[in-house]
């Protein structure tokens, strides 16, 4: 049989990698497909430095709509990532019959359910394991391996630059800026990090996995994001010395009222196995009622583990390639005609424990005027640290940790505390997971 044929756009640090993977495991992927894989034609911008790393017997052209266009190409890898021209493309290269597959997680977050509609009225597939924790299989292990299940909770370190970060701001009790020069001297970070350290790369991964776990059409503008570039250095100490480590956690749960996606630092114990995650590992909890708990760990960005998913969809895409397209993996793991549209709550509606530290006056009544407060508005102290003022300071650092309590009463408390006269600056609060 001949071998399928794959245009490929995009000749990045992913488009390389997959190259590579392909060339090198040729033989062991036919014998898995049932048939070879080869990639036809590549388009990108820069076509003499394409040439350079293909050699010949490779189509190349900085025409990218050629490709999409070709008939004699069955499947389009799109590898360029952002918005435009990638949308286009894609959309084009499905209106030709052809399948796609993508590892670009912001063009699904914003754009998969049109994406995906399109795919199923022309039968064609879009697979995009690649889109969502780099190396490691999370959105075939949600649509495949635990569709017995009944998920309640997804939550994960899915932005391996934010974790690699936070890792070196614990060990070396680095500020943010030092690390995040760091992950930028290594690679880890780009010039402008936004996407990594403000939250929105892992919200786009969070949408996506949401609306497999919980059968919903993608809602990204749904999330609640907040990122890593406020946090102290001080704060993880504290959180050290209480029994936990914080993570950027990416959150989505099933509730009585509706959805909770929310990323945000989060305390996780430190005996949790997700806690020790670090560098710029990615790690996936997920929790099915039949299953329990279970866990996936892996490089979540890079060349060859990105390129390992990248080809497995081509496999996947390769063996499913003349089936009646009724017979196949729907796309978000759910019949089309059987997402359900549910209600997303808003992050005032969410319920949490929570860490706050308070700079306060040295003097009697504080803590007792901070209880007060909290307890009218419902708010249970779980644990209390106080770190004792140095000499000559009239100033102390107190921590509070506590029972779960509705954001929207928390939100309120604060406000309160904030304008007593012995609360010396705005209180700082992170949210807390247990992950039981």
């Amino acid at each position: 049989m001949q071998p399928i044929q794959v245009g490929l756009l995009g000749l990045g640090t992913v488009g390389r990698g997959t190259w590579n993977v392909l060339r090198r495991n040729q033989e062991e992927i036919r014998r898995r497909a049932g048939r070879g894989i080869e990639i036809a034609m590549v388009g990108v911008r820069d076509v003499a430095r394409a040439r350079a790393f293909l050699g010949e017997g490779v189509r190349v052209t900085d025409r990218l709509q050629d490709v999409v266009t070709n008939p004699g190409l069955d499947i389009v890898v799109e590898l360029m990532g952002g918005h435009e021209p990638a949308r286009s493309l894609v959309m084009e290269a499905i209106h030709r019959d052809k399948h796609v597959v993508t590892a670009n997680k912001a063009l699904l977050a914003t754009d998969g359910n049109e994406i995906f509609d399109a795919a199923r009225t022309m039968g064609v597939m879009v697979a995009f394991e690649g889109a969502v924790a780099g190396g490691i299989p999370i959105i075939k292990a949600l649509r495949e391996g635990l569709t017995g299940n009944r998920i309640e909770w997804i939550a994960g370190i899915i932005n391996g630059t934010s974790n690699f970060i936070l890792t070196r701001m614990r060990e070396q009790g680095l500020p943010f800026e030092a690390a995040l020069a760091q992950a930028q001297a290594l690679g880890y970070a780009e010039a402008d990090p936004a996407f990594d350290v403000d939250g929105v790369d892992a919200a786009h991964k969070l949408a996506i996995l949401a609306a497999i776990g919980f059968g919903v059409p993608i809602r990204f503008e749904a999330a609640h994001v907040e990122g890593i570039r406020h946090l102290s250095a001080i704060d993880i100490r504290y959180a050290e010395q209480l029994g936990y480590r914080v993570k950027l956690l990416a959150i989505t749960r099933l509730v009585a009222k509706g959805l909770e996606m929310r990323v945000h630092p989060t305390l996780v114990p430190s005996q949790r196995l997700i806690a020790n995650v670090e560098g710029a590992m990615n790690a996936v909890l997920v929790k099915g009622d039949a299953v329990g708990t279970t866990m996936y760990y892996g490089p979540g960005a890079g060349a060859e583990p990105t390129a390992s998913a990248v080809v497995a969809d081509l496999v996947d895409v390769t063996r499913m390639h003349t089936a009646d397209p009724d017979d196949r993996v729907p796309h978000l793991a759910f019949q089309a005609d059987s997402l359900v549209a549910r209600p997303w709550l808003a992050i005032g509606d969410t319920v949490s424990s929570y860490y706050f530290r308070m700079r306060v006056a040295d003097q009697p009544g504080v803590l007792a005027d901070v209880a007060r407060i909290l307890a009218d508005h419902r708010i249970s102290i779980d644990a209390l640290f106080q770190r004792e003022p140095g000499e000559g300071e009239r100033q102390a650092d107190i921590i509070l940790l506590t029972h779960e309590a509705l954001e929207r009463d928390v939100n309120d408390a604060l406000g309160k505390i904030e304008h007593l006269p012995t609360v010396l600056a705005p209180v700082i609060r992170l949210r807390k997971e247990s992950l039981a």
